[in-house]
């Protein structure tokens, strides 16, 4: 992917970037007027105040949590990670959780999440009676132990 056309809705919108260049994700940006409090358990959307549009099908946009905001605070995406679809034109919008006891407040021009471009796979999908055996089988959650 060579180009991600952003566009501000707002004037006051914050255009997302790579804090380093090590950076997988760019930071996203409250575009709110005042201080927004999240109570306990509560989800509350924040708007950035951007539109993007992504090269082509090939690609899709992830909403991730900022590490810091979820570790530190308990603030991260209610719906963990949100997507983004090459085909989509509206404003992108977090929800917030806040997965504490006490309230968080999100400020104006704010971090609030990180935005990674990830390639995508459209496989051809195949309908079939039987699938390839495997060491682990339908073994599920805890089926390889726990080290």
């Amino acid at each position: 992917m060579s180009v991600l056309k952003i566009k501000k809705l707002r004037d006051d919108a914050k255009i997302p970037f790579r804090a380093t260049d090590g950076s997988a994700g760019m930071d996203l940006y409250a575009c709110i007027d005042e201080a927004v409090e999240i109570m306990p358990h509560e989800i509350r959307v924040i708007p950035t105040g951007i539109a993007i549009e992504l090269e082509s099908a090939d690609y899709v946009a992830y909403i991730y949590a900022r590490s810091g905001l979820a570790i530190k605070n308990g603030i991260a995406p209610a719906n963990c990670v949100g997507v983004i679809d090459s085909d989509y034109r509206g404003e992108i919008c977090v929800g917030l959780l806040n997965q504490t006891e006490k309230a968080f407040t999100v400020n104006p021009e704010e971090r609030i999440a990180q935005m990674v471009i990830s390639p995508v796979i459209l496989p051809t999908i195949e309908v079939v009676d039987e699938l390839s055996n495997t060491q682990r089988g339908a073994g599920g959650f805890g089926s390889t132990g726990k080290k």
